[in-house]
């Protein structure tokens, strides 16, 4: 007995030891789209702080494709030792099961819940050339010619291909989706005229809007945002229209728990560091920073959530 209590006290303190020594080389972000996206940016302006507080790198490889599915699958095979994280967007978590038939991962299997890091509102845009001055300018005419509107998105069960869907469902309208590979990607093409509508996340479309490239037409929160006064909310033409993102860490399972709270920690206190708030704010986000065990909790919710959502709105990739 004495001997197995040893043991249990051997490993119990190797662990800790293990946790106030991480890391010791540089720690991998996989961002499962490609750069210029709002999840990208969340993992950068986040990446920059925890290298200062660990000393050590935080490197982001965007690997897009598959609505996120493909950075997925290479973050799933991971080795479980903390040096590489996963930085997803909720949908490629919650979302992607429902619509895919078939996935190299399985989230609520091989991952494990860290902290949601951030989350925020979208933007519906379209072209500055656009004829739509309003979001009821762009319903008006949708119902007048249907199934002419597209709009595009950062791949199929992106966020911001269900923030669409589910406009296009509760506005009554019909549009033409137009997947692309990735949320910069998707904006891109707006910029350039290929399509005519786009709910994208604030913070990858702000720039656009800013630079007079992109025309604003409403936000997805119930209130205007900060960033884009004047604004209004989707909301004030389809009553009850609302919508997030967010965008948070989850590790390969199996990965120490003394690790995962560490980063879970290191985490909070980044977002607690004034110059990150404020370019967070910049880009329309705000820290979250739930512990694991919140984020295991409403990942399970906004799964379900997501799964009535796909079935209504017959969202389906086989």
């Amino acid at each position: 007995m004495k001997r197995i209590l040893a043991f249990v006290l051997a490993a119990l303190v190797s662990a800790a030891a293990q946790a106030q020594s991480w890391p010791q080389k540089p720690v991998k972000f996989i961002v499962p789209f490609p750069p210029g996206g709002a999840t990208d940016i969340s993992a950068r302006l986040l990446g920059e702080q925890l290298s200062r507080i660990w000393g050590q790198q935080v490197i982001i490889e965007n690997r897009g494709g598959a609505g996120g599915g493909v950075g997925a699958a290479e973050a799933a095979r991971a080795t479980p030792d903390g040096y590489t994280l996963f930085f997803p967007s909720g949908s490629v978590v919650t979302a992607n099961q429902h619509i895919y038939a078939r996935m190299a991962y399985n989230p609520e299997k091989d991952f494990v819940p860290v902290t949601n890091v951030v989350s925020g509102p979208q933007v519906m845009t379209v072209p500055a050339s656009s004829r739509f001055k309003s979001v009821k300018d762009l319903i008006d005419y949708a119902k007048a010619n249907p199934g002419k509107l597209n709009f595009g998105h950062a791949g199929i069960g992106s966020q911001t291909h269900l923030a669409a869907e589910n406009f296009v469902y509760q506005a009554k309208i019909q549009a033409q989706a137009v997947p692309y590979k990735g949320e910069g990607p998707g904006l891109a093409a707006l910029v350039g005229g290929e399509i005519d509508f786009f709910v994208g996340n604030l913070a990858a479309s702000i720039g656009h809007v800013n630079g007079g490239r992109l025309r604003a037409l409403g936000v997805t929160s119930k209130t205007e945002a900060p960033q884009l006064p004047g604004v209004p909310p989707i909301a004030k033409t389809v009553p009850g229209f609302e919508n997030a993102g967010w965008f948070g860490i989850v590790a390969p399972t199996g990965t120490p728990q003394e690790i995962i709270q560490k980063v879970y920690r290191d985490t909070k206190q980044a977002l607690q560091d004034s110059r990150l708030k404020a370019r967070l704010y910049a880009q329309g986000l705000a820290p979250v920073a739930n512990t694991p065990k919140e984020m295991a909790k409403a990942l399970k919710e906004e799964t379900a959530l997501w799964a009535n959502v796909v079935r209504e709105r017959k969202i389906q990739v086989k």
